[in-house]
């Protein structure tokens, strides 16, 4: 049983879904102070059975959130590829990591690829060693104890993005741009 949370605190989970190797990252948000409680991979390729990986997929998220209960699980979304056989065992495969959330009325958010890696490096066009590299800088986490598997670091990657969308001040107020932000905030604003 995880922990009784403060009322400022949040959970976020946060899942690259794979079939080969499904990466998650638990980080805990306390104010503007954010700390890692877990990453890992999940490894599936020993299992040569697509169903089995499925519910490989699902006990585990349902076990990070039976140990974390996080207020929040934010995924990767699927991207286009050509390969459509591929591209249907991954959207199963984030299909079964949303369940494991929805089963227990956790909110979802889906992320594409491009807007993990802008909203952490700048770039959407960053590497994984990119992404894991600031991953580590921005959880204080020297690099030599990060897992080798950068499937980890982008787990974490998606939890971080998420909690970097609610601590916009648009995704808190609903503002439609800066300018309607800076309108808002006019007490506050010398022109």
């Amino acid at each position: 049983m995880p922990p009784a949370k403060n009322q400022t605190e949040q959970i976020i989970l946060g899942i690259d879904p794979g079939t080969t190797i499904m990466g998650y990252g638990v980080i805990r948000v306390i104010g503007k102070e954010v700390e890692l409680l877990e990453m890992g991979a999940l490894h599936l390729s020993k299992y040569p059975d697509h169903a089995v990986k499925l519910k490989r997929i699902f006990d585990r998220c349902a076990s990070l959130i039976e140990s974390h209960a996080p207020d929040h699980m934010a995924v990767e979304a699927p991207f286009f590829g050509k390969n459509v056989q591929s591209m249907l065992k991954l959207g199963r495969a984030q299909g079964v990591a949303l369940s494991a959330a929805l089963s227990r009325d956790i909110p979802i958010s889906e992320y594409a690829p491009r807007k993990i890696k802008q909203s952490i490096t700048g770039s959407g066009a960053a590497s994984k060693e990119q992404v894991a590299a600031m991953v580590a800088r921005t959880l204080k986490i020297p690099m030599e104890s990060l897992p080798k598997e950068l499937d980890a670091t982008d787990g974490v990657a998606v939890a971080l993005c998420h909690y970097f969308q609610l601590a916009s001040p648009r995704m808190q107020a609903g503002y439609s741009g800066w300018k309607a932000f800076v309108s808002d905030q006019s007490d506050r604003v010398k022109r």
